[in-house]
């Protein structure tokens, strides 16, 4: 049976009058306040979403390229053993972190004692790593290329196939989950200028194959996959555009796949927060819950996430349905 037209236009414009209310939503001004120095690439607009146990809620949607816009990304790996720390990046070591340099890679079968580890031509002190596309898709994976063993691998974002390009779906308020969820799904969140805080480097496999795979002096390096993203939080998210909510916590400086706000691993005063639970987060004075990264060299940006998470995927207008998602590559 047809509605009668007046009836049929009186549901249209309600239905448009939400929709406008909706993308009007004083969050969004937030959301956009906050990712003011990302390369936004579309959005943020409120959408419905399904999180990771299956909850239906509202989210915001917002697609970012993986290009922080404050610095360029790198360097890496040194080409020879001479090299400075200045010429390479950073490595996990002990849960500190420590420079990959020409003394470091140097020093690996040491480190490790194991004296397989040989990443240099002992004569002219040159040290293999990935220069090419080629070489960073057969290194840059679990399961690496044995012809790639014992080399310093990078991935240089401009040799990638296809620019890093991510729509992140995440709850406006979080929704509480039935028990902790791991990071190694979604990722941990977004930072403010728009680059994937992501789970833990898979250390084992890297380190199996005989490599090292650095990270540069802001916890980033770069894969085929989802591009130039975090495994840890350095100084150089200090520049927060966030408002702090409560100033003895600090600003915040990225927001979680389950919605809560995501402070750095100190406290505005220098000290470290008190009563973290697990996952890295707590109550604030004024009651409100949130998130602080773990320690640089610690491998896990959160410990995991205590609300439901939203999504990450690559089609813009995608529906999200986290539950219905099979586990990351």
């Amino acid at each position: 049976m047809h509605l009668p037209i007046r009836a049929t236009l009186l549901i249209m414009a309600t239905t448009f009058a939400t929709a406008a209310f909706a993308q009007t939503d004083p969050r969004l001004a937030e959301v956009t306040a906050f990712f003011a120095q990302a390369d936004v690439r579309a959005g943020p607009d409120i959408v419905d979403c399904t999180l990771s146990e299956g909850a239906e809620t509202t989210c915001f949607s917002i697609t970012l390229a993986a290009d922080p816009q404050a610095y360029t990304p790198g360097p890496w790996c040194p080409t020879n053993v001479s090299d400075g720390p200045e010429e390479g990046g950073i490595w996990f070591l002990d849960g500190e972190t420590v420079d990959v340099d020409g003394a470091f890679i140097t020093r690996l079968a040491e480190i490790y004692g194991d004296d397989k580890w040989q990443l240099f031509d002992s004569d002219t002190g040159e040290i293999r790593y990935t220069g090419t596309l080629e070489a960073c898709e057969a290194a840059a994976r679990p399961d690496v290329d044995p012809a790639y063993q014992n080399y310093c691998v990078q991935c240089l974002p401009e040799q990638l196939p296809k620019e890093a390009i991510m729509t992140f779906v995440i709850p406006l308020e979080p929704v509480a989950a039935s028990a902790p969820a791991q990071t190694n799904r979604t990722g941990s969140g977004i930072a403010y200028n728009g680059v994937r805080l992501d789970g833990p480097a898979p250390l084992d496999a890297i380190l199996g194959a005989y490599t090292i795979a650095p990270f540069d002096d802001c916890g980033g390096h770069a894969n085929p996959f989802v591009g130039y993203h975090y495994h840890a939080v350095t100084d150089c998210l200090d520049a927060s555009p966030a408002v702090a909510a409560d100033a003895s916590e600090g600003a915040a400086i990225g927001i979680a796949m389950d919605g809560y706000p995501i402070l750095p691993n100190l406290l505005a005063d220098g000290s470290e927060p008190a009563s973290l639970d697990a996952c890295n987060g707590h109550a604030g004075a004024d009651g409100e819950y949130h998130y602080h990264v773990g320690k640089a060299g610690a491998n896990a940006i959160l410990g995991c996430m205590t609300a439901q998470a939203g999504c990450t995927q690559e089609d813009a207008n995608g529906i999200c349905n986290a539950a219905a998602r099979g586990p990351r590559p």
